[in-house]
């Protein structure tokens, strides 16, 4: 979908700071680990492309406002409410508690977790062995398609319609854009494909350069076809 965290090509957001730490406060522990649980019991998003999605969804000011951990925490937020473990009224009830009394407990909930709570294993993202064979190879010209889906997807807009060149084939992979809606996981082949910066940006930009962008077969053309 084209919402705000497509920021690729933008002006105005200064240079990329590199991190080398992976979390900086006990609570975004605590998030990853929630995250983990509610997916493996089936109660938050239903895998890692349907919290993206979740991601992809919030409020463009809060998105930009947010932190790489806040940002996943709203993610968990969206998949249980979703899937009925959560509502918003108790969580904007408890929200409001806790900046009255950062200490006061936790409430309790016993019963059922509610809709879809069957554990589900978490595979990642591992090859495969049962998608179709690619039809590309390294070397080969292609052009992605120029297509602005609304839900979930891995194509960046300022990669839309652009010549590239197959740098490696990475193999079967589950499809992002069906995973994060429930579709299954619909797996095809993965490229790796580099496009140089002026097709990206035009004459301006940087040179020389290039960028290497993982790409799903249904994403791309073959030039001249």
């Amino acid at each position: 979908m084209n919402g705000i965290h497509d920021m690729g090509g933008m002006h105005g957001f200064g240079r990329i700071e590199r991190d080398e730490e992976t979390f900086h406060a006990e609570w975004e522990k605590r998030v990853h680990a929630l995250l983990v649980t509610a997916e493996t019991r089936g109660i938050g998003p239903r895998n890692q492309d349907a919290g993206r999605y979740a991601i992809e969804r919030m409020q463009p000011s809060a998105y930009l406002q947010s932190s790489y951990h806040e940002r996943w925490l709203a993610a968990l937020q969206t998949g249980l409410v979703e899937k009925g473990v959560l509502d918003e009224p108790s969580i904007i009830a408890r929200a409001r508690l806790h900046l009255q009394d950062a200490h006061s407990a936790a409430p309790r909930r016993s019963g059922p977790l509610g809709v879809g709570a069957e554990r589900a294993p978490r595979r990642g993202y591992q090859p495969r062995s049962d998608g179709p064979s690619p039809r590309f190879a390294p070397g080969d010209q292609v052009l992605t398609r120029n297509i602005h889906p609304a839900g979930h997807t891995r194509l960046p807009r300022y990669a839309r319609g652009k010549r590239g060149f197959i740098h490696r084939v990475r193999g079967i992979h589950v499809f992002p854009d069906a995973n994060a809606h429930g579709l299954g996981p619909q797996p095809q082949p993965l490229y790796s494909v580099r496009f140089e910066s002026t097709e990206l940006w035009g004459a301006t930009a940087e040179r020389p350069g290039c960028v290497y962008l993982d790409l799903w077969e249904s994403y791309l053309e073959k030039e001249g076809a």
